[in-house]
């Protein structure tokens, strides 16, 4: 299994950071479909119906979120998603340490977290400052 490690650059607040990665109305403004989700312990959330799934571990509200995660990449295996997020002159740094991924769908996961979540909240929240 191996381990995705990024980290964005995002010039807004940490709270609106926050709020794409928690918010079901921020969610399907940068995801473009549905969302079940909330900022609350042992919620057990969707995305792209239902091709993202799993349940929020750990919530630290605006600073980490740590999700057991299920995807169409590999349904029978969970891996683990952590965000972190600080914030330091006008830039919330946001971290994402993804592991467990499947060796054989490493590089798609890898690509789609730059491509269609981590890169599209980043538009999103740079489009509206």
């Amino acid at each position: 299994m191996e381990v995705i490690k990024k980290e964005y650059h995002i010039f807004a607040p940490q709270t609106k950071v926050w709020d794409t990665l928690t918010n079901p109305k921020t969610i399907e403004a940068w995801g473009a479909v549905p969302a079940k989700m909330t900022d609350k312990k042992d919620f057990k959330f969707s995305l792209w119906g239902g091709s993202i799934h799993g349940t929020n571990l750990e919530v630290i509200p605006e600073k980490k979120l740590v999700r057991e995660w299920y995807s169409d990449d590999d349904p029978e295996t969970a891996t683990k998603v952590t965000f972190t997020l600080t914030h330091k002159e006008g830039c919330t740094t946001l971290k994402l340490t993804h592991s467990g991924a499947s060796s054989r769908n490493f590089d798609s996961i890898d690509k789609g977290w730059d491509d269609y979540y981590l890169g599209e909240i980043k538009k999103l929240l740079e489009k509206s400052n």
